[in-house]
């Protein structure tokens, strides 16, 4: 009895030990059914895009403004239809980074694409912006709910689904976001733009540097359109 209690609590020490070890270090990317990793954690194969301001640190992608173009963009090789996206980011104070969906290569994926904003909406110098320009947003096209960011330098977990043009955003297990991008600027845009990239179903996905520094880890991908 006694040899027994002691290796269950030899297993119990040791599992707390990973689990302490797991929080001071990137999680390993989900396995879940239907799911494959879109960074590797080693390198940036498969991407494409600014690779002097991308780099990879510690099992993340770290963009820092320092390597030139402001940050500027980071897309998959693969273009992507229907999908869902999975991972996790850390915002630096004041920090304005987005997420390109249907995006081609050249041109601002605002527009030309869309863009899903990743921003620290706690900063003072964004205390007045549009309600469609904070974090989750459908830039210029449908506004995020606020207030579910975990504090700046913890790490968020995001999960993105993407379904013909009705989008989907859940923030730290939250719906932040969920639309149709066609409805909601079928009377016009609310930035009252141009948005070709509205009509695109399908693209590139990016991460779309403004000159701050921001952390991606655990990229997964589900490609909805492959499945049956």
């Amino acid at each position: 009895m006694l040899a027994g209690m002691a290796l269950l609590l030899a297993a119990c020490g040791q599992s707390q030990q990973q689990q302490q070890a797991g929080e001071q270090s990137p999680q390993t990317v989900e396995t879940e059914a239907g799911f494959r990793p879109l960074f590797n954690g080693q390198n940036l194969d498969g991407w494409v895009g600014n690779k002097t301001a991308y780099r990879v640190e510690d099992g993340m992608i770290v963009v820092d403004p320092q390597g030139g173009g402001s940050g500027g963009n980071l897309y998959t090789e693969e273009e992507f239809s229907d999908f869902i996206l999975r991972f996790e980011f850390q915002l630096t104070p004041g920090a304005n980074n987005g997420l390109g969906v249907h995006a081609p290569l050249e041109g601002d994926a605002a527009y030309v694409g869309k863009e899903l904003q990743i921003l620290d909406n706690t900063a003072p110098k964004y205390a007045e912006l549009k309600p469609y320009q904070y974090h989750g947003s459908v830039y210029g096209v449908i506004p995020a709910k606020r207030g579910f960011l975990k504090p700046v330098g913890e790490w968020n977990q995001q999960e993105v689904r993407v379904q013909g043009s009705h989008f989907t955003v859940i923030l730290n297990g939250t719906t932040i976001l969920d639309g149709d991008v066609l409805e909601a600027s079928k009377n016009g845009t609310m930035d009252g733009k141009e948005h070709p990239g509205l009509q695109r179903t399908r693209g590139h996905i990016g991460f779309l540097g403004h000159g701050d520094v921001v952390r991606f880890r655990n990229i997964a991908i589900r490609d909805l359109s492959a499945s049956p």
